[in-house]
């Protein structure tokens, strides 16, 4: 049992990051501190629609046709042994 926020008089909130609980209530008493406001409260952000996207499908092919390209080219020889002592 976790104690020492008791004896030093220190807010102590149970959180989890993995479930997600009361991952906001730290933030939350601290924003109310900064303030100087105890009715302070987060509200819920808007759900945005996702953004729409304007593929080029002549620009891609062409994009995949240079990628085919490089990777159809012969590497430069292996100087490995520049580099041994």
């Amino acid at each position: 049992m976790v104690t020492f926020h008791r004896k030093k008089n220190l807010q102590y909130y149970e959180i989890s990051a993995k479930s997600n609980y009361n991952f906001e209530k730290p933030f939350l008493y601290l924003a109310r501190k900064l303030a100087g406001d105890v009715n302070l409260h987060f509200v819920e952000s808007p759900a945005l629609a996702p953004p729409e996207v304007q593929i080029d499908l002549i620009a891609q092919q062409q994009h995949e046709l240079e990628l085919a390209n490089a990777a159809a080219q012969p590497l430069p020889p292996d100087d490995d042994d520049a580099f041994e002592t």
